[in-house]
């Protein structure tokens, strides 16, 4: 895995990430910027979240789960393993932790907590935390190779708990929701997922056999794989359209350049004020 820029500057979401109706789920890791809004809940391996992160619902976490400073969870907060919990962070429902809890001051947890482990409170930088300040000056002074060997060695320290699967990242300031996934950074969605919203972005790429219930829109480009359906609009203001073979979108499709490859279909009107490009299928020679 490189590092040569910020890890949290674009939405990440990895094979096979569902929302069901009450969570975003997914098999590997959740990493989430500060200042950005869930409106579900959030299910995972492990789950860590940085400043002032809302969560409208639940929070489950496989292995260990760190909330920063002034996140604020709606619900509960189920932690497989360890937990880390900021100063000053807000739990509407119960903390319950299989293994040890380390919390900050003035935390406000209204259903009460358990834990199996050890309990220590006080005001610690969350280990994720320091691991992120620690990277970004490492690429800013130009070690891009230490940084490479530092996460070389976490990664080699974790063994077989490492799981198989990319990450869920969720870039600062982001706005996931039922109506809406909101970000200001490029998105990248990869196969096999099921997700809810109108996507925003400034870039947007789609991988196969999606289903987006909602409408597409960037300022860039934006690419659907094959056989995804995008049961709404696909729009990006300056940007070229690529659908894969057998992509299908249900709405409009409007942009500067579009590419239909063999089988991809648009049921609603195209707008485009470049080339339009239509591919066919190779044809044998009579």
């Amino acid at each position: 895995m490189a590092f040569s820029r910020d890890p949290l500057d674009e939405l990440v979401v990895p094979d096979g990430t569902e929302v069901k109706e009450v969570a975003v789920e997914t098999d590997g890791d959740v990493l989430v910027g500060s200042r950005a809004t869930i409106e579900f809940g959030v299910r995972g391996r492990n789950v860590l979240a940085g400043e002032s992160v809302e969560v409208d619902g639940e929070i489950e976490a496989e292995g260990d789960c760190r909330l920063d400073m002034w996140c604020d969870v709606a619900e509960n907060v189920l932690v497989g393993e360890d937990a880390y919990i900021g100063e000053r962070v807000h739990i509407g429902g119960e903390l319950k932790v299989a293994g040890d809890l380390d919390i900050g001051d003035d935390v406000d947890i209204e259903e009460g907590f358990e834990a199996n482990g050890w309990i220590v409170i006080r005001n610690p930088m969350p280990t994720i935390v320091l691991l992120f300040v620690y990277l970004k000056h490492l690429l800013l002074i130009g070690e891009e190779d230490t940084a490479q060997r530092l996460i070389s060695e976490l990664v080699e320290e974790e063994g077989d708990d490492e799981p198989d699967a990319d990450p869920l990242v969720i870039p600062r300031n982001a706005t996931l929701g039922d109506d809406a996934w909101r970000v200001s950074t490029p998105a990248t969605i990869g196969s096999n997922c099921r997700l809810h919203g109108n996507v925003r972005a400034e870039r947007l790429e789609v991988g196969r056999e999606c289903n987006v219930f909602g409408s597409l829109r960037a300022r860039n480009d934006v690419s659907v794989g094959e056989g995804t359906r995008i049961h709404g609009d696909l729009t990006t203001r300056d940007g070229d359209v690529v659908l894969e073979d057998d992509a299908r979108v249900l709405g409009d499709v409007s942009c500067e350049n579009l590419r239909l490859a063999p089988g991809a279909e648009v049921d609603g009107t195209i707008r485009a004020t470049g080339e339009i490009t239509m591919e066919t299928t190779e044809r044998e020679r009579e």
